[in-house]
Parts: structure tokens; sequence; C-alpha cells
């Protein structure tokens, strides 16, 4: 009997000291491995940052225009005006609705530097959702933008070339060998 009694106190004890440990925000769900995975899975989607999940070609056209624009610096009151009526005309979008675009671009964008230094990762989760004349036609968005202020500069250039780049791969030419 002394050795039930003593192993019902042992059970209430740790039954007890799990309780104390619970109130205190120390769980043993936090040793459940697929729980932990899903957290951090969560926790690296919550932290990350958004132009990483973009998958809209029209979102990102968007944000690769108000790259372009603020390339080297700060968007002058052209450029931005240009941007307006380009999606205005382009994505038939209306004039609150582009002002809403270009703000939200704007606000993604930041100081730029993750657009210029990873424009594969910014690309890769809505590459495959462009059509070849949506492409196109990014393309030749970037290109307007980019001589708003006269010549493009080398930086523009340079976003514009990497943009075609990974959107519009060659044309292989035919071989006469055949």
């Amino acid at each position: 009997m002394h050795i039930v009694i003593a192993a019902l106190g042992g059970i209430v004890t740790i039954l007890w000291l799990l309780h104390r440990l619970a109130e205190m925000g120390i769980t043993l769900g936090g040793f459940n491995p697929w729980a932990w995975r899903r957290r951090r899975k969560w926790r690296a989607a919550y932290v990350a940052n958004p132009i990483y999940s973009i998958t809209s070609p029209m979102e990102l056209t968007a944000l690769l225009i108000t790259a372009t624009a603020k390339a080297d610096g700060d968007m002058s009151l052209d450029e931005k005006q240009a941007i307006l009526k380009l999606f205005e005309r382009e994505f038939h979008l209306s004039e609150r609705d582009a002002a809403a675009l270009v703000a939200s671009s704007t606000h993604l964008l930041g100081k730029g530097d993750e657009v210029r230094d990873n424009l594969g990762e910014v690309l890769r989760p809505g590459k495959a959702s462009f059509t070849e004349s949506q492409a196109r036609s990014a393309c030749a968005m970037l290109e307007e933008i980019a001589t708003v202020g006269g010549s493009a500069t080398a930086l523009q250039a340079e976003i514009v070339e990497r943009v075609r780049a990974e959107l519009l791969p060659p044309v292989e030419a035919e071989s006469h060998w055949q």
C-alpha cells in the first residue's frame, strides 16, 4: 500500500510542477517538433520582406517601374506623373487606383537595395505568371520610365537590361548546319 501512495504522490507532484511551469509560460508543447516547425515556418513568412512574395504581374511590374524611377535617388515630379499616366494607360486604372499603386510600390520598395541586389529572387514568385505580351509590355514601360528625364542613367539601364534578361529569355538562332 505504501508503494501505491508513493507513486500517486509522485504523479501528483509531477502534475503540480507541470501546472506551475505552464503558469510561468513553460509548456511541454515547445518540445513538439511539428509545432516547432510550423511556428518557425510562420515566423519566417511573417518576418520576410513582402517584395519576395509578389505573384501578380501588375504589382511586380509596378514595383520594377518604381525601382527604375528611384534608381538614382528619389523620384522626380516628372517621373511620378509619367508613372501615374503609364499606370492609367497600360493597366487601365483610375487616377485614384494608379496613385494607390504608386504609393504601395514606393512603400514596398523602400530604398530599393533589395530589388537591385536580388532582382532574380524578387521576380521568382511572379515570373511564371507573366505572359509573353505582359513581359514585353513591362520591359517597354521600364524603358519609357528610364528615359523620362532624358537619357537613362547607367543604373537605370542596368535594371532595364537585367529585367529584360529575366523576363524575356534570349531566342536561339536557327542553325544552318542541319
